[in-house]
This record gives C-alpha cells, sequence and structure tokens, in this order.
C-alpha cells in the first residue's frame, strides 16, 4: 500500500509538472485589446462589403481587357487587375474598391478612366469551429452570431477545452487578425460576447493540466483510486 501512495504522490507530481512544462504561451491579445484587436468597421455582415470568395465585376470604360465578372477575391483577401496589380478588397465596399482602382489606372495608364466596381456573386457566408468542442466544423454565419453561439453550433466544449483561451482569427484589410477570450467570464456576464462574422476562425484551446488529469484517470485503476481517496 505504502508502495502504491508513493507511486501516487509521484503520479500527481508528474502530472501538474506536466501541465506547465507542455502549456504553451498564448501571446494574442486578451481583455479590451482583444476586442480592440479584432473590432469591426461597420456592418461587416451587410451586403456592401466585400469577403475573400466573392466574385467582383469590375467594368472600365473603353478597356474590355480589363472588363470582367470573373475578379475572384483570393485567400488573402485581394484581387489581380490588369495594369492595376494585385491589391486587397476584403473588408472593403465596392466604392472604395473602385477609387483604388481609378487611383491605380489613372495614374500611370489610362487617363480619367471611368471604373464601377460590384459583387457579382456572393461566396457561402461560413465560420469555422476548431479545437476542443464535441463537434468542429463549418457553419453559417448569420447576423447576431456571437462566440457563445458558435461554439453551441459546434456543441459545446468538450472537458479538455482550456475556456480562458477561446481565440477568434479573422483577415481584415488582408491582414490575420487574432485575439484571445475566457468565455468562462462571458458566460458569467463578466465581459462581452463578440460577434463571429463571415471568415472568422474559433479555436477552442485545450489545457494540458487537464488532459493529463484525464490520462491519469484512464491509467489508474478506478477502484484503487476510490479506495485511496477515501484514506
Amino acid at each position: 500500500m505504502f508502495r502504491f501512495l508513493t507511486l501516487l504522490a509521484l503520479s500527481l507530481s508528474t502530472l501538474v509538472t506536466a501541465g506547465c512544462v507542455h502549456q504553451q504561451a498564448n501571446n494574442l491579445p486578451v481583455g479590451d485589446a482583444a476586442y480592440a484587436a479584432i473590432e469591426l468597421k461597420g456592418d461587416v455582415l451587410g451586403d456592401d462589403i466585400i469577403r475573400t470568395g466573392d466574385h467582383l465585376s469590375i467594368r472600365v470604360l473603353g478597356e474590355p481587357e480589363l472588363t470582367s465578372d470573373a475578379y475572384i477575391v483570393d485567400g488573402k483577401g485581394a484581387i489581380q487587375v490588369p495594369l492595376a496589380g494585385e491589391f486587397v478588397v476584403a473588408g472593403r465596399n465596392p466604392s472604395e474598391v473602385r477609387d483604388e482602382l481609378t487611383q491605380r489606372l489613372g495614374s500611370r495608364f489610362i487617363r480619367n478612366p471611368q471604373v464601377s466596381v460590384n459583387v457579382a456573386e456572393r461566396r457561402r457566408t461560413t465560420f469555422a469551429v476548431e479545437g476542443d468542442v464535441r463537434e468542429p466544423g463549418i457553419f453559417e454565419a448569420a447576423p447576431g452570431t456571437t462566440l457563445l453561439s458558435a461554439i453551441a453550433q459546434a456543441k459545446s466544449t468538450i472537458d479538455t477545452a482550456k475556456n480562458d483561451e477561446v481565440m477568434i482569427f479573422r483577415l481584415m484589410d488582408g491582414k490575420r487578425l487574432g485575439a484571445r477570450f475566457n468565455i468562462g467570464a462571458i458566460r458569467n456576464g463578466q465581459a462581452v460576447d463578440p460577434t463571429i462574422i463571415a471568415g472568422d476562425t474559433v479555436v477552442v484551446g485545450r489545457s494540458a493540466l487537464k488532459q493529463t488529469w484525464k490520462e491519469f484517470l484512464a491509467a489508474v485503476p478506478l477502484a484503487n483510486l476510490f479506495y485511496i481517496l477515501r484514506l
């Protein structure tokens, strides 16, 4: 029995050490800085905002080689236009893209270009949930979707989830932004439930300590553990 107690003590010590050693530092902004990092500029879910995967219709008067309905916003949030080159359009509205394209073409190639830009076809508006949730996957984004409702669509977190390390990654103006949130504080009403928009990826972190404890319980015979805990 003494030997078993010794092994149990050593195992628990290893458990704590493993949880500390293997838990990687997360340097994403938290608290107020997290909300500021992914702050929405305008109505990002609005019909006038361009998203990754959208098809754009661009018309340049008198320039048939530049006119097309098949400009596709790539994974970087950018399009490639002859003479104008590559530039970021995701997170912007068509009038902003028109103004930049007009400036790019007019500065070197075309005198007083007459440009129009419209969204010809919408990409399906989705977000992803990954990590320690019951059913990770791709889900439909809708106005009013929040972090908690996104996790609920993934059937909630599992028992190894690190509730204070839930990340949102977002592509804005061609830049990948990230922030870390505490869903325990959100559930308790101590923090605001952030909005989830199309294109977001939610990643629920894993607690190394919880995972190690789970593995420990699986390794130790339940009857023996129950007997020891009664002593």
